[in-house]
């Protein structure tokens, strides 16, 4: 089992900048890829980035490539989602999920087993 706390979500002005961490606890956190996904309000869930469990490849939806950059510290146990020149269409409860060792596809929410609660991400115009 392994459980998902994320912070650093709030409101900010478009063209600013936050910082997503999400904090996992439990099982080996080195073991897992990690995503993080959105969701506006009354849209789906829309995958977001992902990370291998080494951090040796990421990925990105389209419309985040070259604003947004995830890592992840295994020593602290963290995946991290810097968002920069955030837009009003950013706006999202953001979270954060684990997918167990194997081959994946981690763009898509099935994969992952484990969720954090999500944290809100506002950007106004």
């Amino acid at each position: 089992q392994v459980q998902l706390v994320e912070s650093g979500g709030g409101l900010v002005q478009a063209g600013g900048s936050l910082r997503l961490s999400c904090a996992a606890s439990g099982r080996t956190f080195s073991d897992y890829a990690m995503g993080w996904f959105r969701q506006a309000p009354g849209k789906e869930r829309e995958f977001v980035a992902a990370i291998t469990w080494s951090g040796g490849s990421t990925y990105y939806t389209d419309s985040v490539k070259g604003r947004f950059t995830i890592s992840r510290d295994n020593a602290k146990n963290t995946v991290y989602l810097q968002m920069n020149s955030l837009k009003p269409e950013d706006t999202a409860v953001y979270s954060c999920a684990a997918a167990t060792p194997g081959l994946r596809k981690l763009f898509l929410s099935y994969e992952y087993n484990y969720w954090g609660q999500g944290t809100q991400v506002t950007v106004s115009s």
